[in-house]
């Protein structure tokens, strides 16, 4: 098979799946470059001599903790973005000024944005106005999964990927100073069981033994 031939079928294929729906292309494609430049890291870490082994046995699962963070997240919220303008664009909230002024001649402007109205299904558009919707469609489409993307990348995604990284730095000292407190525990001053404590009476004998024994002096 040539290669022109693998080429138009790839083509073909992202034409049939993403053809209609642009913005599920850049999620889909966005999370894609989210999971390779993950397991760039990894392997970037696992190949370099220079990081110790136990450093390693850290960084690598903290590296994959992160990347699933970011995947998971900028799916989320591009997906949101994406399904919310899709819907207000499907009931008719969002239209293009042609395709509204043609459904307040036919008196269906109250139906617009209402839940269960579809503007292809119920609309009866003509082909003029069929087309300006569905490129209004992709437009907004694609402008909504965009800002979702940037908003995830730039806001949402760090401040949750910083937070749980806080967290985990948090729980790494706990368990550190919790170890070195078993390893080097705080002696406490024992007192020698040879000691005995010398009362007020003894004391009071031994002066007197030591008086006495001085008064024998002679100068």
């Amino acid at each position: 098979m040539s290669n022109a031939s693998l080429f138009m079928k790839f083509k073909d294929l992202v034409a049939k799946h993403y053809g209609e729906n642009p913005g599920k292309m850049l999620i889909h494609t966005g999370v894609i470059g989210w999971i390779l430049s993950a397991a760039a890291q990894v392997v970037a870490i696992v190949i370099n001599d220079k990081i110790p082994k136990e450093q390693k046995m850290f960084l690598v699962p903290q590296e994959m903790a992160d990347a699933a963070v970011n995947i998971v997240s900028f799916y989320l919220i591009t997906q949101t973005f994406a399904s919310v303008a899709n819907k207000l664009v499907k009931t008719g909230k969002w239209l293009p000024g042609a395709v509204r002024d043609f459904f307040e001649k036919g008196g269906l402007a109250d139906k617009l944005g209402k839940k269960g109205f579809d503007v292809k299904l119920n609309g009866n558009l003509p082909d003029e106005l069929l087309k300006k919707y569905e490129k209004f469609d992709k437009g907004i489409d694609v402008i909504a999964t965009t800002v979702g993307s940037i908003l995830s990348c730039n806001i949402v995604t760090p401040l949750i990927r910083n937070e749980i990284a806080a967290n985990r730095q948090k729980r790494s000292i706990a368990r550190m100073n919790s170890k070195n407190s078993e390893v080097n525990p705080v002696e406490k001053p024992s007192v020698s069981p040879s000691y005995q404590k010398v009362s007020l009476k003894d004391f009071q004998a031994l002066s007197s033994r030591v008086y006495t024994s001085s008064s024998n002096l002679k100068v």
